[in-house]
């Protein structure tokens, strides 16, 4: 997990079907069973956690103004085409998109315990995802490669490029992101990679809501292979963080406001070959009691060498419009909603929710031209099971999701059943939601995910699943890509439940294979990756708000105080 050791994702596994089989052995190794777990640590001592805020001593330091408060978007705005005028692309525009994306949201206290909470969910909330910018000619900022102090909202200056005479014609701005795996394995264990992954996937979501705010769009840059994303962050620079926990790269962002070309700059990627470097990371921990080898091992087999090749050209199903009750909160400030995502920690047993809000929010993972989905550009491959136990006038049961209309006869055949895949008859045409299981499942949904309260107690959850051996087989980098998707559905699905006036939560503690017998398969190539709850939240009036960010001016009151400390 430090560099050193950890830095050796340039020497690859040598084939590609061995890289695979890595792959598909660590996802294996990593399931827990009912007869056992995972591999993890033995016991946590919660006064030695790792630092949850990775700074470079020695780096110049830029505090960024918190200027979210002057975006006027609406909710329902980030997905009508012009609807947002685009913000000028300049430091203060910047502050404002990470300040809803990646800062500190607010403190949280009870008793001897303080802690923060962020716009972006974390597993744990431990928050591996590191966040750095490239960029060149924007107003306000020295060119150069910047990381983001979440401590501080600051931009610490790691690389300054030298002067290069008129330079560009219009601003440039990359988004690099990076785990931090030990800090997932400190709780975790072996499982950790995974849970790195979906918070990759978050942090895309956080990341294209937050541009989308600020009228601009956001693209993963998929074309980039692992070893040039390390270089392109200086995370390959053995000597900046020597001695301390490695920073896996994961992938480079887009970022297109006004101003900004269509495409990057093919030289951005190595216009810091003569930059002045500065910093050196901070140790996170300071005495780890335990080393997860495997983790790396599963990193290396799972890095991109070149850009995917996408077999399944059918396009992403784009759902029709049609006519549903707008939601509670659709027309609230987006900075708002963004800054008051919270992960719940216990749901009201007898509450339902309407059936109108279910459909909103099955509706909003088929929304493959709008943000967040439009980031990602490539078919979908993960399809959302929903597990219905108090949805008004929606039969308790298992639900399927087609995100992709040529899959339903592929699923069809991977479930045994005998299901008719019928479709509800209160749903509406453009929603592809069939049934697959007609009888209540929170009691089996409870012990599907490790025997936590919340899966039972929830209006609905959803498992998303992935056919993984057909994926990774075709090209390894899949499996980081097929988590990062799911990841990035349930940050969908934690915004929407805000809109909603409910609450959502990321399970990562399932049991893989229980999951596919209760939906009737123990076909291999179908896999669980992520589970995901909603439902209406019981607060904890025990636990006091805190502003942000103390030193600047405090934001508004949230409507939600409660942390999210998960278990």
């Amino acid at each position: 997990m430090f560099a050193g050791a950890a830095l050796a994702f340039v020497a690859l596994v040598t084939t590609d079907s061995a890289r695979s089989a890595v792959a598909l052995a660590y996802h294996e190794r990593t399931k827990h069973h009912l007869k056992g777990f995972a591999a993890g640590p033995e016991t946590l001592d919660w006064d030695a956690q790792p630092s949850p805020f990775r700074r470079f001593k020695g780096a110049p330091v830029e505090r960024l103004p918190l200027a979210a408060d002057q975006l006027s978007a609406r909710w329902n705005e980030l997905f009508l085409p012009g609807a947002i005028a685009a913000a000028p692309l300049n430091r203060s525009s910047l502050g404002a998109l990470l300040e809803i994306s990646f800062a500190i949201a607010a403190w949280k206290s009870s008793g001897p315990d303080r802690w923060a909470v962020r716009c972006n969910p974390s597993s744990g909330n431990l928050h591996p995802t590191e966040v750095y910018l490239l960029v060149r000619g924007v107003a306000g900022l020295a060119n150069g490669l910047y990381h983001y102090a979440v401590d501080e909202h600051a931009l610490e200056l790691r690389a300054a490029q030298k002067s290069v005479g008129a330079g560009p014609s219009a601003a440039q701005v990359l988004v690099g992101l990076s785990s931090i795996q030990w800090r997932e394995a400190w709780k975790y264990g072996e499982r950790a990679f995974r849970y790195c992954q979906l918070d990759v996937g978050h942090a895309l979501g956080a990341l294209r809501y937050a541009a989308a705010a600020l009228g601009w769009s956001a693209r993963v840059a998929h074309e980039r292979p692992t070893a040039l994303v390390a270089e392109i962050l200086g995370l390959n620079r053995a000597a900046d963080f020597s001695g301390v926990e490695a920073e896996e790269p994961e992938c480079l962002i887009e970022l297109r406001a006004a101003g900004l070309p269509q495409t990057p700059d093919p030289e951005l990627a190595t216009w810091l070959s003569g930059a002045s470097w500065y910093g050196h990371a901070n140790r996170l921990d300071a005495y780890p009691m335990y080393r997860w080898p495997v983790i790396e091992e599963a990193a290396r087999a799972s890095s991109s060498e070149i850009a995917p090749v996408i077999s399944n050209g059918s396009a992403p199903r784009a759902a029709a419009a049609f006519e549903l009750p707008a939601a509670p909160g659709a027309s609230t400030s987006a900075t708002l909603l963004l800054r008051q995502r919270r992960s719940a920690q216990a749901f009201d047993r007898k509450a339902s929710q309407t059936q109108e809000s279910f459909f909103r929010m099955a509706q909003a993972l088929l929304r493959p031209s709008s943000a967040p989905e439009d980031t990602w550009q490539l078919p979908p491959r993960v399809h959302p099971i929903f597990f219905v136990h108090r949805v008004d006038g929606l039969e308790p049961g298992a639900y399927a999701l087609l995100r992709n209309a040529p899959d339903q006869t592929a699923l069809q055949s991977l479930f045994a059943t005998q299901s008719a895949w019928t479709k509800p008859s209160q749903c509406p045409d453009a929603i592809p939601l069939f049934q697959l299981v007609a009888r209540d499942l929170s009691a089996a949904l409870r012990t599907v995910c490790c025997g936590q309260e919340l899966a039972r107690a929830c209006t609905f959850g959803v498992a998303f699943l992935a056919e993984l051996e057909p994926a990774v087989a075709e090209d390894p980098a899949s499996y980081r890509r097929l988590h990062q998707e799911a990841g990035l559905l349930g940050q969908i699905l934690y915004l929407e439940a805000e809109v909603e006036g409910l609450r959502g939560t990321g399970i990562g503690c399932f049991f893989d294979d229980l999951c596919l017998e209760l939906l009737g398969t123990s076909d291999r190539k179908l896999r669980p990756i992520y589970h995901f709850v909603v439902g209406v939240p019981v607060l904890d009036s025990r636990i006091q708000t805190e502003p942000a960010y103390p030193f600047h001016a405090a934001p508004p009151q949230l409507e939600h105080l409660e942390h999210e400390r998960i278990a």
